[in-house]
């Protein structure tokens, strides 16, 4: 069982011992810290908070007890319910909220839940304001309101809807050339929010489509992270129904994957990368992604002349690199997609909007423009970590092995190869390393991924 503090918010198992994991009781502290810190930094005497949840078993219990905990501090609450990660960050700005939480463990398994953290603009916090929170949280100085000046809650329906139509405004989603391409999509919904968002978004415009796994029970019928080895189902619907394409997304719909007319995945990588060449087709400038995301959106970039630039992983450094070299998109190669023009956050929504656009506009099929882009292969892994294993002292010695390569240590330990590369990092959201690789052939990327993790295994043996 187990409990993570990080900059990604409070993330853990539900049930078992407090402090362990994320029980009824470390919820409310993470609530009551969160709402603390929010009465710390502002100047407001009418504070507001966004909170909406995915559709887990544990969701509405979880949110009840975060949404209390707001309230005995005198913090109005503004339930939009079951929702989505990019739904909760526009409806902070929409409502102009001081802050906004989501329930959700993204792509975690069902006995995941978490508080995920938002500013006034419905941004993820900076690593200082969560390392502010998590001191208010192990200290449990909070003041509570009196009965007089305890906060309310306002319950908003329809907040997906008013997401989508943000969506549609976009200039340079086409929805007149979506229209008339009359595609045919299945929809894998892993029982969770995106069963209801994105049919939605079909509908609205004019597309014909079938789903698999919509029903938001929480019930995931797979592993929830949008991988091919989880798809296997919706790549053969996608085929049985002659469909043009399948589109899939985690419980809290940040992340985006395809599936081609074949079967065969678009794959999580390219989503960013083919929605990155539309809107520099449309609107040339920088992009960024993370360390650990596919050489194939430098190669775009590069093709329209246009810089390219990295960060850590992590969303809340994704975007202050887009902020700071004005990006026009970015994203991380997860399929997590982020438009500014939108906002600063990973949007499947968007995604699915960008990318219908731009293979109405090419006029080819999903396999055809998959074919057009730069070919690499990655893999990516994970090790178990144990309290006992010293990651920075295993980064620091495989540095000195491999000093005579381009080396990056802005996140972890990212290793640069004339062909490939392999990234090393501890994981936000799970107690593991994560070893992400990417070559010209899988088998190479394969190869680079073992033989790293025999060098650490190596090293921890020592």
């Amino acid at each position: 069982m187990t409990l993570i503090k990080s900059i990604s918010g409070i993330r853990g198992t539900i049930g078992g011992k407090v402090g362990e994991n994320l029980t009824p009781i470390d919820a409310v502290k993470f609530g009551c810290a969160y709402g603390s810190w929010l009465k710390k930094n502002s100047d407001d005497t009418n504070i507001s908070v966004v909170i909406g949840r995915d559709a887990r078993i544990s969701g509405e219990m979880i949110q009840n007890f975060v949404q209390n905990s707001l309230i005995s501090l005198g913090i109005n609450v503004i339930d939009i319910g079951l929702s989505t990660t990019p739904t909760v960050e526009l409806m902070v700005k929409e409502y102009n909220a001081n802050g906004g939480i989501v329930i959700t463990a993204s792509h975690n398994p069902a006995h995941w839940n978490a508080l995920k953290l938002l500013d006034n603009n419905g941004e993820f916090l900076n690593s200082k304001s969560g390392e502010e929170i998590v001191k208010i949280s192990e200290s449990n100085s909070y003041v509570f309101s009196e009965v007089f000046d305890l906060g309310s809650v306002s319950k908003i329906e329809n907040s997906m809807k008013t997401h989508i139509d943000s969506i549609l405004s976009l200039d340079i989603v086409n929805i007149d050339l979506i229209k008339k391409t009359n595609l045919k999509v299945v929809v894998d919904g892993i029982n969770s929010s995106g069963g209801i968002i994105v049919p939605m978004l079909l509908n609205e415009l004019d597309i014909n489509y079938s789903t698999i796994f919509c029903d938001p029970s929480g019930d995931f019928q797979h592993n929830p992270e949008p991988l091919k080895k989880n798809l296997n189902e919706l790549c053969k619907k996608v085929v049985e129904e002659k469909a043009d394409l399948g589109i899939a997304v985690d419980p809290d719909v940040d992340r985006l994957v395809f599936i081609c007319e074949d079967g065969k995945i678009f794959g999580e990588e390219n989503t960013l990368v083919a929605c990155a060449d539309y809107v520099l087709s449309k609107n040339p400038g920088p992009t960024v992604s993370n360390l650990s995301s596919s050489r194939a959106l430098i190669d775009i970039t590069k093709s329209y002349n246009q810089p390219y630039y990295a960060s850590a992983v992590g969303e809340v450094n994704v975007v202050a690199e887009m902020k700071s070299k004005q990006a026009v998109i970015g994203g991380e190669g997860n399929g997590g997609v982020i438009y500014p023009k939108s906002h600063y956050g990973r949007d499947a929504i968007v995604g699915i909007g960008l990318f219908l656009s731009l293979l109405s506009e090419r006029k080819v099929k999903a396999s055809e423009l998959l074919s057009s882009y730069p070919k690499y292969y990655m893999t990516k892994e994970k090790m178990n970590l144990s309290n006992e294993i010293n990651l920075d002292s295993i980064l620091t010695e495989l540095s000195k092995k491999y000093n005579h390569k381009d080396i990056n240590v802005i996140d972890g330990l990212k290793i640069d190869f004339k062909e490939s590369w392999v990234h090393l990092r501890k994981s936000n959201t799970e107690p593991i390393i994560r070893i992400y690789s990417e070559a010209k052939t899988l088998e190479k990327s394969i190869d680079l991924v073992e033989n790293i993790q025999k060098e650490i295994n190596s090293i921890i043996n020592l």
